[in-house]
């Protein structure tokens, strides 16, 4: 039909305003030949504008009205368009929403009729109501097509907004219990044998379970079998099986009419690797003895559906117990959000951000903290056994376990996040969890939640907002209600109970529940601002605490800093403020006992975890270093001042390197742990070896200006050598060196002699003396004739001592030797007198090679303690630390003089340039590499976690779990690490054997 200019410009921008985004394809609509009596008619055109797109939604009922097989009936359905609100708001909002349903009514033209009835009994149908629409039903294909008609009235209340989210997800699950009832009855009447032999339920699980289904999502079952009638177990089993199966395809499999949605059983005992059916009575051994926490967890909406429904009532009751059991498991919380971050972790990268189901803040974050709750209160307050998500978080909050204004906000988020998953799949009737990118599935989706003045962005907007809350409150939630357990609280609000409390603190893994609820009520009570601030904080420290081997250590640390410093407001500051702070001092509180004993002595370190102007965790160079206490030692009165000084910056640089270690050993929420375990190792080890260095630097000034004033009678310089001369120093680790000195012009031997000895007695005197500070032990064992030889010797001494007596075990000792103190320019004479020795013109001779493996065996019987194993031993035993370094150090000594690389007192550097040299091959190199990082890591862990050097994992079982945390093993893994730890050092001690005792 032609309409005049005029005519079609007021119309097209009539169509504008109502919302069509495509005003000549909608006029060319209103002008066929079906819509053309009503086509001028406002109360079709503001129906139509009504919808979430008025342009589907017109497209639509071209299609259902071109569909109707006679003009009888199009005119019918025109007039009750036109006549009937109900009608016409029901049918335009489903169009307007869903091209998949208006396909199935352009399919079924009389399926409109299935939205005209409007009584009350209409507006809340359950199971029975399902029940009826499905009676009919003869095959698959009627099925799908009476589950659609169901499903069609289902979405046009849910598009209406006659009921809410909620509901609508309890018709989605009832809907799908009444036609997995028809598909099971479908099984039996085509197998009338096996249903005889066997009593089948089936025990609905997951969304469906809950009664909290979506329009699309895989429907979750665990199936239950017995025998019937006396009939033989293993067949009725089968014949079980069978009917199951037979079920499962009924509603999975792609017909005429398209599948319904994928029955998944894969929740059962064993997964997809069990039997599909199972008896009772094997269904609870399995939970009794195998079960994980997260198979409870899925317990937790288990719900008999179709099938022997006394069967399933008799599973749901023999299993009840045990889910509520659960939270006494060994590392429960531990467990479940393990399991919730590895959901997050296999979201593909691209996804994460659209991701409303899985992703940060999203519908699984809500589930997974709820359900949480429930498992650990559940078993002793049956009000929270519900399996329907937003009914156990009204349970909660209603029993204190959730502070009320949390709960209404995770509430009024979760229903958001529903209904946006519900508008996305209804489209399509596509199971997706993914927020659209394209705009105009955006506007459709912005508009079908009533957002109407700008859809796109108040969709994106509102989205973001509840997002966010979820990321903030869905681990607060189980801690928060800890601090009100413990602190005043506004009227009306319900307190968790001091039963309900320490029932919490245990499930978080602290084993002293009573004395971690008192730590809380000193931090949290009061009025003051520090007591506000900390209650803001507590929820997520507490978080972090859990996530440690020790969170009983990590409060009560905590306290004790911020007693130290609670009153000064740059602390204060720094935890509210700074992005990384709170989280580093709750890593490294709950880490171990050298850490926090290093803070303790000085809690104002604390300023080093922030981001902003303490230095960061970054460890400073050596040249820093020596600047910083060279200038402390000349600011001070006397040698004891001095070194006192020297010995506080090395206490804080060295919480400074171990919190930086513990910081990425255990990664953060925005940066995850280092992935390469040597960085962690170069970082530590050069930190302390620059930290040992300046110290004995300082330490020497500030004797020699206490004893000699500017110049000492005698040039004096420290030759650090092991592990120090490496760069590889540990935690623990003492400070070996060898002491040089040459008399200075005019000045007798006697003289320079005296005053050489008097510094170093002086120097390992004042680094030992007890303080506050760890000591600094300079071993000197090292030197010519060990422990029988002068403590320190001229340069003329070391060359004639070299020169004649020089053993085999002291020229592979001067490997390590590096100057790190003192008179520069003797220590460069020093090392080019020993290049010679350690980096010999021919390499070794074979009795010299011998002579070296014959102190390796001897080094191996003798000092390994006793009573240890040996295959535990991170510096002894087989593929350890000794094995390594001797292989390496013997092919610096037959090799360094002809290949530069080797010239190095660093291990990993020598193992590099052999490899380089094709000295070894790059297998075995990276087999030597990975053994002798994991040992330094194994031997780093034990100082951290106990305080005090060791070379053998921990007996203690939170200690040794600890140990494990550092390595990167969750809870309950200790096992896992031992396994690994052995497994790396036997391939190692096996490219020993060959390259060290066999043919090198």
């Amino acid at each position: 039909m032609t309409s005049a200019p005029g005519r079609r410009s007021s119309t097209f921008t009539r169509l504008l305003r109502h919302g069509f985004t495509d005003p000549s394809d909608a006029e060319r609509f209103l002008d066929s030949p079906e819509l053309a009596p009503v086509r001028n008619d406002p109360v079709l055109l503001d129906a139509l504008g009504g919808t979430a797109d008025p342009d589907l939604a017109l497209h639509g009922l071209v299609r259902l009205l071109e569909a109707q097989e006679t003009a009888t009936a199009r005119q019918e359905l025109l007039d009750t368009v036109i006549a009937a609100k109900p009608l016409r708001d029901r049918l335009l909002g489903v169009l307007g929403a869903s091209a998949a349903l208006a396909d199935h009514l352009a399919r079924h033209p009389r399926d409109w009729q299935a939205l005209v009835t409007y009584e009350p009994r209409d507006l809340h149908p359950g199971v029975e109501e399902f029940e009826r629409g499905l009676a009919d039903v003869t095959d698959p294909v009627s099925l799908r097509v009476a589950y659609r008609r169901c499903l069609l009235s289902i979405a046009a209340r849910d598009v209406c907004g006659t009921v809410d989210v909620s509901q609508t997800a309890a018709e989605l699950a009832d809907l799908a219990t009444a036609t997995l009832r028809a598909a099971l009855a479908l099984a039996e009447a085509d197998a009338p044998e096996d249903a005889a032999l066997c009593r089948l339920a089936v025990i609905a699980m997951g969304k469906c379970g809950g009664h909290e289904l979506n329009y699309v999502s895989d429907v979750d079952v665990i199936f239950v079998g017995e025998a019937a009638g006396g009939a033989d177990e293993d067949k009725a089993l089968r014949a079980a099986t069978r009917l199951a199966s037979h079920m499962m395809r009924i509603c999975s499999e792609t017909t005429v009419e398209g599948s319904i949605w994928p029955v998944d059983a894969n929740l059962r005992p064993e997964g997809r690797n069990g039997p599909l059916v199972r008896t009772l009575a094997s269904h609870l051994a399995y939970y009794q003895r195998w079960a994980k926490t997260w198979e409870f967890q899925a317990l937790l909406k288990a719900r008999p559906v179709a099938g022997d429904l006394a069967l399933g009532e008799e599973y749901t009751a023999a299993l009840r117990p045990l889910v509520w059991k659960a939270a006494e498991r060994e590392n429960f919380v531990a467990d479940v959000q393990e399991m919730r971050r590895r959901v997050v972790a296999n979201i593909p990268a691209a996804e994460v951000d659209r991701q409303l189901k899985l992703g940060p803040g999203g519908l699984r974050d809500v589930e997974f903290a709820v359900q949480l709750l429930q498992l650990v209160h559940g078993r002793a307050d049956a009000s929270l056994r519900s399996g329907t998500t937003l009914d156990a978080l009204k349970a909660l909050a209603a029993g204190g376990y959730v502070g009320r204004a949390d709960a209404a906000q995770l509430d009024e988020a979760y229903r958001f996040l529903r209904s946006l998953e519900h508008r996305i799949q209804l489209h399509r009737l596509r199971r997706t969890h993914l927020v659209p990118e394209d705009e105009a599935d955006l506007r459709r989706l912005g508009r079908s939640l009533g957002l109407r003045t700008d859809p796109v962005a108040e969709l994106t907007r509102e989205w973001r907002r509840h997002t966010t809350v979820v990321r903030r409150l869905h681990e607060k939630l189980f801690y928060r209600p800890l601090l009100d357990a413990v602190a005043a609280l506004a009227p009306g609000e319900a307190r968790l109970s001091a039963e309900a409390a320490r029932e919490r603190m245990v499930a978080l893994g602290y084993a002293d529940p009573a004395a971690a609820l008192r730590h809380l009520e000193a931090l949290a009570s009061g009025v003051t601002r520090k007591a506000a601030i900390q209650r803001t904080l507590l929820p997520v420290l507490l978080g972090w605490f859990a996530d440690s081997a020790d969170p009983d250590a990590g409060l009560l640390n905590f306290r004790k800093v911020s007693d130290a410093l609670g009153k000064t407001p740059w602390y204060l500051r720094l935890l509210r403020d700074e992005g990384a702070a709170a989280e580093n001092l709750a890593r490294v509180l709950s880490a171990g006992r050298l850490a926090p004993d290093l803070l303790m002595r000085a809690p104002e370190a604390v300023a080093l975890l922030g981001d902003g102007d303490g230095g960061g965790l970054t460890p400073r160079s050596r040249a820093s270093l020596e600047q910083e206490v060279l200038a402390a030692v000349r600011r001070a009165d006397n040698a004891v001042q001095g070194v006192t000084a020297a010995r506080g910056v090395r206490r804080r640089e060295l919480f400074r390197t171990a919190a930086a270690d513990i910081v990425g050993s255990y990664g953060t929420e925005s940066q995850p742990a280092e992935a390469d375990q040597g960085a962690l190792v170069d970082m530590v080890g050069g930190a302390v070896s620059d930290l040992t260095a300046a110290t004995l630097a300082g330490t020497l000034r500030a004797v020699v200006r206490e004893g000699w004033g500017d110049t000492l009678p005698t040039r004096f310089t420290v030759i650090g050598m092991g592990r120090f001369g490496g760069h590889e120093l540990g935690y623990g680790s003492d400070a070996d060196v060898l002491f040089v000195h040459e008399p200075r012009e005019g000045v007798g031997e006697r003289e320079a002699s005296e005053a050489a000895n008097k510094v170093v007695a002086e120097m390992r005197r004042l680094l030992q003396v007890p303080s506050a500070d760890p000591p600094l032990l300079v071993d000197a064992d090292l030197r010519p004739e060990g422990k029988s030889g002068p403590l320190v010797r001229t340069l003329g001494s070391y060359e004639a001592y070299y020169r004649r007596w020089a053993l085999t075990w002291e020229r592979h000792a001067l490997l390590r030797a590096e100057p790190v103190a003192g008179d520069e320019d003797l220590g460069r004479r020093f090392i080019e007198l020993i290049d010679p020795l350690r980096y010999p013109a021919g390499g070794l001779d074979e009795d010299a090679v011998r002579e070296i493996r014959r102190l390796k065996a001897r080094m191996e019987a003798e000092r390994l303690p006793r009573g240890a194993d040996p295959k535990l031993h991170a510096k002894l035993g087989p593929g350890g630390l000794s094995d390594v370094e001797w292989t390496v150090q013997l092919l610096q000594l037959r090799h360094a003089a002809q290949v530069p690389g080797l010239r190095t007192t660093r291990t990993r550097e020598a193992l590099a340039a052999a490899r380089a040299a094709g000295l070894v091959s790059e297998e075995d190199a990276e087999i030597l590499d990975e053994a002798w990082v994991l040992a330094t890591r194994v031997r780093n862990a034990v100082m951290l976690v106990r305080g005090r050097a060791g070379d053998t994992f921990p007996t203690v079982p939170r200690e040794l779990a600890a140990v494990g945390r550092y390595l990167g093993y969750g809870p309950g893994h200790a096992g896992d690490m031992l396994d690994a730890y052995r497994r790396t050092a036997r391939r190692a001690r096996g490219v020993v054997e060959e390259l060290f005792y066999g043919g090198l």
